[in-house]
């Protein structure tokens, strides 16, 4: 029956990144993250994804999120991993993923994140995923909050909706030229 293989080829898995600069500089993707990366592959162990996105930039050069993520994956193989590491908040993680699922044709997603960013996790995804035909489910790693992370999340709850309007208009943006090429085309 290809409706099982279907469904299981339809679904994907998102991974936000989180990080922090280390006292030599560098940037350093969060313990947080590192849970976030064990859900998924736990999750891609019990029902094979057709991609997991990770995503997720580095603020000073070096390996971004998306790539640390990859690296510490030790989920199925093969699975298709895509690494988007241009994303600077959540909104983006939102808006950059959302054509690599699309192109993929995806109509199911699981973003993995920790227990303090899912309110935000829920508003970007959920509020603007199901507008493309993709619905959107939570997975939330272990996360023990900490003064910093619970002010952290703070301060981005206060930018949400400005975030979110600027991230709607990278995609319309996006949309717009990828019909100019298919008309031209």
């Amino acid at each position: 029956m290809t409706y099982g293989s279907d469904m299981a080829r339809a679904w994907g898995i998102v991974v936000p990144g989180c990080g922090r600069l280390e006292p030599d500089g560098s940037y350093r993707i969060s313990a947080r993250a590192l849970e976030c990366v064990r859900t998924a592959a736990r999750l891609a162990e019990r029902r094979r994804p057709r991609v997991v996105v990770f995503t997720g930039w580095s603020p000073v050069g070096g390996p971004s999120e998306a790539e640390q993520m990859r690296a510490a994956w030790r989920g199925p193989d093969p699975t298709d991993l895509v690494l988007e590491p241009s994303a600077t908040i959540t909104a983006e993680n939102m808006s950059r993923s959302l054509p690599h699922l699309l192109e993929r044709g995806v109509r199911e997603v699981t973003v993995v994140c920790g227990t303090l960013h899912l309110l935000r996790v829920r508003y970007h995804f959920g509020g603007v995923y199901p507008g493309y035909g993709i619905r959107c489910s939570y997975a939330v790693a272990r996360q023990a909050p900490t003064p910093a992370a619970l002010a952290w999340e703070a301060a981005g709850v206060m930018l949400m909706r400005r975030q979110r309007s600027a991230a709607l208009a990278e995609i319309a943006t996006a949309l717009q030229a990828e019909a100019r090429i298919i008309a031209s085309g």
